[in-house]
């Protein structure tokens, strides 16, 4: 069952949620509640790990000093050469 609710927001945020939720496709009530849905839902403590997961866990071994973001950049560079 759907209930009405009043909110006191700063009209820049209002204004901008506005348009936000106009550039996905979904009414501002539909964006709020799925906000509102996503923070108050009680997260597992159980959380089952895949055997196909577990198996992978810790495979790679990488250097500590390991620069992941410029290894990306550098594939990417030779990728769009």
């Amino acid at each position: 069952m759907d209930t009405k609710l009043t909110l006191r927001l700063d009209e820049n945020v209002i204004s901008r949620a506005k348009d936000y939720a106009q550039s996905h496709h979904i009414s501002l009530s539909r964006l709020i509640e799925s906000y509102l849905d996503s923070i108050t839902m009680q997260k597992s403590e159980n959380v089952k790990i895949t055997p196909l997961v577990e198996s992978l866990s810790g495979i790679i071994e990488l250097p500590d000093d390991y620069d992941y973001k410029k290894d990306y950049a550098d594939h990417l560079m030779e990728k769009y050469r």
